[in-house]
């Protein structure tokens, strides 16, 4: 297996055909379309939707609901991950998310992401049926993920985050050492260039100036040669922009979606599919017409 080749690839356009190579033979067309994931947090304390899905039935209609409004994958959270949560121990994030995952897996045709950093939940969530690996620290937190993603033949996607290190003064210039030093890691562990999306990670250890500069210089992230996936649904400076409640910032959300996908993301992680799918659907619009317009 080829290790992820930690240069920059240019030249590539973000809307050209990619395959994603998925955990159990399960692949993702990226690039010419974006895709929705949908968050579904299975923990009583995350920052918009703690408790809401604790049960296992629960959480599967939630799953279900995401997948008829369009969602595309679906993400599985057992330890939240805002500013100031109480951290888990593994065992009871694998309880939370194991029998979720278990249950939706047997619907056969959506894709299921694990967010965890831990490479035993890791491990006993792809075994579970779990197709993606969604890790928040970039494989850097647990020494033994990289090896593991690539030993599962699980997708992954790499986030960047700004926690417990000293970052960079400038926006871009921390993604690119925090994201290239895991891309060290995924080649060392083995995982293959076709496995891997990245993220920068919106809303971790970033202020409200730096999250929008984020979104404002979000091209520059394609530098780094990987489908970029996009995570700033309800996040606290969506909600400072539009002075919109954490409930209520849906709206703002899906703006994020449409403009990030003309800047080239490729996957958008998301509470309220549906809105999401509209902006969706009139950013590719725009993006296919762009491309029609290339080619004539």
């Amino acid at each position: 297996m080829t290790g992820a080749d930690t240069t920059i690839q240019s030249g590539q356009s973000p809307y050209a055909r990619r395959t994603w190579r998925l955990a159990h033979g399960r692949t993702m067309e990226l690039g010419p379309r974006g895709h929705l994931m949908g968050i579904l947090n299975v923990t009583p304390d995350s920052f918009s939707d703690g408790g809401r899905f604790a049960g296992i039935d629960a959480a599967v209609a939630a799953a279900e609901g995401m997948v008829s409004d369009g969602a595309a994958i679906v993400d599985i959270g057992g330890e939240s991950t805002r500013p100031g949560a109480d951290p888990v121990d593994a065992a009871t994030e694998q309880a939370r998310v194991l029998p979720v995952i278990e249950a939706l897996s047997k619907r056969g045709d959506v894709i299921i992401s694990i967010d965890t950093y831990r490479a035993e939940t890791a491990r006993l969530a792809v075994r579970a049926g779990a197709h993606v690996i969604n890790d928040v620290w970039g494989l850097q937190r647990d020494p033994e993920m990289a090896a593991l993603v690539a030993a599962l033949g699980a997708g992954v996607c790499i986030m960047h985050t700004g926690r417990e290190r000293k970052k960079a003064n400038d926006v871009m210039e921390d993604q690119a050492l925090f994201l290239r030093q895991s891309l060290e890691f995924a080649g060392a562990g083995g995982i293959g260039q076709d496995a891997i999306v990245l993220d920068p990670g919106f809303g971790f250890a970033k202020d409200v100036d730096e999250n929008v500069e984020l979104m404002a210089r979000f091209s520059e992230l394609h530098a780094l040669g990987y489908p970029l996936i996009a995570g700033t649904s309800r996040k606290r400076f969506v909600g400072a922009v539009s002075g919109r409640d954490t409930d209520e910032r849906d709206v703002a959300s899906a703006a994020t979606t449409a403009m990030l996908r003309l800047e080239g993301a490729a996957i958008f992680r998301v509470h309220e599919v549906a809105a999401n799918r509209d902006a969706l659907a009139m950013a590719d619009a725009v993006v296919t017409q762009r491309n029609m317009e290339t080619r004539i």
